[in-house]
């Protein structure tokens, strides 16, 4: 029987309701059946009698009807979240009735909500493992006073509307207050998914927007707690008392007895090791419990998992083992069917004869809402943003998603709020969740600050002003190289280098990315900080090269899909004119692949094409040459030899160049090979092109100290035998990038490129042909673009 709101009394609906219910159980129950083909030749009834093939049926059909419906919605910019909630409206007994296969017994009902229902409480618990409390006191007074101010400003005019309406209304027997803190909270995991599903998850907007939330969520889960106390204190005073005294015993047995047990396992852990399964299971076993044992402390059973994930280390290797074994299969199966099954508890028809405390609350709601964009927004532009970003900000902080629906679908089944309470906040939840990514979207574009009107660049740069250069670290055989091709570069008081380090860290474990800048914590990495031994190998290299090479050096911990966006920020902060990257493949002596990185390829072409200077890609050669530095030098004859293949065009003329600064020294050798086109074969560059190459060339001729070498070619097969006659030659070799620029020079060997984003000679000079001998670096001068 379904409840009745027709009560004159202004309440929830629900206090002191009771519902009958009629339920008719089968025992024993019947899980698995026997197969279909048996069920048909045994006239045994159905599959759908039996739980185990009817739950796997409705995930089926619940999951492809989401997909067919985000094939649609995804052109409007809508985020799954949204498809998956309209999969569970069109599934529910809001539009098939009692006809709804979802609903077809109490049985069926029990196990599917049973299943979803432990995909969320799952993921507040792994969002409790990604979350880093020390960051609330780290977070700038920006950030406090954003993340506070947008939580208790929009409380007090939620609690001055209700009174508004209804004067007589008792916020706290009532729940009003508890209600108002759940329309002007932040909830962290829901801002977290929609900065990652728009990918600026460590953009500065969504650093900001992240320390923001996670002051407003801790405020948001004190104020809960502090209003469910005060309730209950007003009608048992003793047992209030009780409470407070089991939740605290709750909170300092987490702080002081398992933190520590955790951390000690963790110190127990190799570095780079795996947490031993014992230490696994055993957090996995406490995650189980803890929904229970909060019960009895007498704390909401939703806070025991995410309290109990905040007490867990995060990142590795505990947190991230967590996280990467549990959260593939928790966000991609059973999140999505709790979402769906959210949506088939709504039923609009229950807003025909809503009570007037539930229509009070709506209009709650929104007003909350509305203040708390306004406070959202003015804040910011009191911190000088600008307007565009504040906006998008203010839109950020007022998302709802996944855990507001999943505490009200949870205080609807536990009868807390009535059914039209839980239609007006579902109606709100989808309509604010649909607006909130598209309006973001259309705001903010990470990418418009790379738009660059000013050239920075090494031939824009003065022979005798310093070198501003970014080298990127992903693992430790990064760093040799790196270091090899800056002692090649012969930095020097009168031509230094100002290098800036950084070393690039998959984020895993954790849900805030970190840019960490070491020069200002040298103090702190004997315990084994991020980074320890790129920072001591570069430091000897300062010291190596004093007063002639000026170091920082930065760790960045973020998704590698978005890891361009430290490099770049970097670039732009630092004035950088050259960025140095590693290659995605790495080589054996013997010639065979040592390790090969599709998401390090992946960065590399996103700089590529956003960097907002000069870009270089280092590909190591199979054969390291011996450790070089100018400085240890006594004789006058070159012991390093350079070349530079030279086409013509603006990378050419980059890389040509970076090789003029560093032929500078005597004992760098540096031959300049000209590959000119046989009998004039058709028009290769443009005019301007053509008169910048000779002027530069002419340069290099007249250099005494630069050996000049011209050779015609008619075809990229001769091309390919005569580069393959001198390589050997030299250490190092550097070429132009020229992307997507073929003439009869390189004719014939486009179709057989492998890696588009170190260009046609790159890619035929890193092949396995060239025996790779030498270093190859593939060098992009500053793209510039317009907004």
């Amino acid at each position: 029987m379904a409840f009745s709101n027709s009560s004159s009394s202004y309440t929830t609906g629900m206090d002191a309701s009771q519902r009958p219910e009629e339920v008719c159980l089968k025992f024993p129950p019947k899980v698995s059946s026997p197969g279909l083909a048996a069920l048909l030749a045994q006239n045994k009834g159905m599959f759908m009698d039996f739980s185990g093939p009817r739950l796997h049926f409705q995930m089926v059909v619940t999951f492809v009807l989401t997909q067919t419906i985000q094939g649609l919605l995804k052109y409007l910019g809508l985020p799954i979240f949204i498809s998956q909630i309209l999969a569970g409206i069109i599934l529910g007994p809001m539009v098939f009735k009692e006809h709804s296969f979802i609903t077809i017994s109490e049985d069926s009902v029990a196990v599917l909500g049973t299943a979803a229902s432990l995909g969320y409480v799952f993921f507040l618990f792994l969002s409790g493992v990604k979350m880093d409390v020390s960051m609330a006191y780290k977070s700038g007074k920006k950030a406090i006073c954003i993340g506070f101010l947008t939580v208790v400003v929009p409380l007090m005019f939620c609690l001055i509307t209700v009174k508004t309406l209804h004067p007589e209304d008792e916020l706290f027997r009532n729940k009003t207050f508890f209600l108002a803190v759940t329309y002007s909270g932040t909830s962290f995991p829901v801002i977290h998914c929609l900065l990652s599903e728009l990918k600026i998850l460590n953009s500065e907007l969504g650093r900001l927007g992240l320390s923001a939330a996670l002051i407003g969520d801790i405020v948001s889960l004190f104020l809960m707690n502090i209003s469910q106390w005060v309730r209950l204190g007003l009608e048992k005073r003793t047992q209030v008392l009780m409470n407070c005294g089991m939740a605290i015993a709750f909170v300092l047995v987490l702080v002081f007895v398992l933190r520590p047990v955790m951390k000690w396992a963790v110190r127990r852990t190799p570095e780079a090791g795996q947490i031993e399964d014992i230490f696994f299971y055993g957090v996995i076993l406490a995650f189980m419990m803890s929904p229970r044992i909060t019960e009895l402390f007498g704390i909401f059973l939703l806070f025991g998992p995410f309290l109990l994930g905040l007490a867990v280390p995060d990142g590795p290797p505990l947190g991230s083992a967590l996280v990467e074994k549990l959260d593939p299969v928790v966000s991609g199966m059973f999140l999505p069917l709790f979402a769906s099954t959210c949506g088939m508890r709504i039923d609009l028809s229950y807003l025909k004869n809503s009570n007037l405390f539930a229509r009070n609350q709506a209009i709650a709601a929104v007003a909350t809402l509305i203040v708390k964009f306004g406070v959202s927004l003015v804040l910011p532009l009191l911190c000088k943003m600008p307007t565009r970003d504040s906006l998008a900000l203010a839109f950020i902080l007022i998302t709802k998603g996944i855990v507001e629906m999943g505490s009200y679908s949870f205080l609807n089944d536990t009868r807390a709020i009535s059914e039209d309470i839980f239609a007006f906040m579902s109606i709100f939840i989808i309509l604010v969740a649909s607006m909130v990514p598209i309006l973001v979207r259309s705001l903010y574009d990470p990418s418009r600050k790379y738009v660059c009107y000013q050239k920075r660049s090494i031939m824009h740069s003065k022979l005798d002003e310093e070198l501003r250069v970014i080298a990127c670290i992903h693992v430790p055989g990064n760093v040799n190289s790196i270091i090899n091709i800056l002692n090649a570069s012969c930095p020097t008081r009168e031509s230094p280098v100002a290098l800036d380090v950084l070393h690039l860290v998959k984020l895993s474990g954790r849900a805030t990315p970190l840019f960490i800048a070491h020069q200002k914590h040298r103090n702190a990495l004997s315990n084994k900080a991020y980074s320890e031994s790129v920072v001591l190998a570069f430091d000897q290299f300062e010291r190596d090269n004093w007063e002639a090479v000026t170091l920082n050096v930065f760790t960045a911990v973020s998704p590698s899909n978005l890891m361009y966006e430290d490099v770049c920020n970097l670039a732009m902060d630092q004035l950088t004119s050259f960025i140095i990257l590693p290659f995605h493949r790495r080589w054996y002596i013997d010639g065979s692949i040592e390790s090969e990185d599709p998401t390090i390829r992946s960065l590399n072409c996103s700089i590529l094409e956003k960097a907002p200077c000069s870009v270089g890609i280092l590909v190591e050669g199979r054969r390291h040459p011996k450790h070089f530095n100018c400085r240890d030098q006594t004789s006058d004859s070159p012991s390093y030899s350079i070349a530079v293949i030279f086409l013509g065009g603006k990378d050419d003329r980059e890389a040509l160049a970076l090789a003029k600064r560093i032929s500078h020294d005597k004992s760098v050798g540096l031959t300049v090979i000209h590959l000119k086109a046989a009998k004039s074969l058709g028009a290769i560059l443009a005019e301007n092109d053509r008169m910048l190459d000779d002027e530069m060339l002419r340069n290099i001729k007249e250099n005494e100290h630069i050996r000049y070498v011209e050779e015609q070619v008619n075809d990229g097969p001769e091309t390919s035998t005569f580069l393959q006659s001198i390589v050997d030659d030299y250490q190092l070799v550097i070429v132009g990038r020229r992307y997507k620029k073929e003439d009869p020079r390189t004719s014939g060997l486009q179709e057989w490129s492998e890696f588009q984003e170190i260009g046609i000679i790159g890619d035929l000079l890193s092949s396995a042909d060239f025996g790779g001998n030498f270093s190859l670096l593939i060098v992009q001068q500053q793209q510039q673009r317009t907004a």
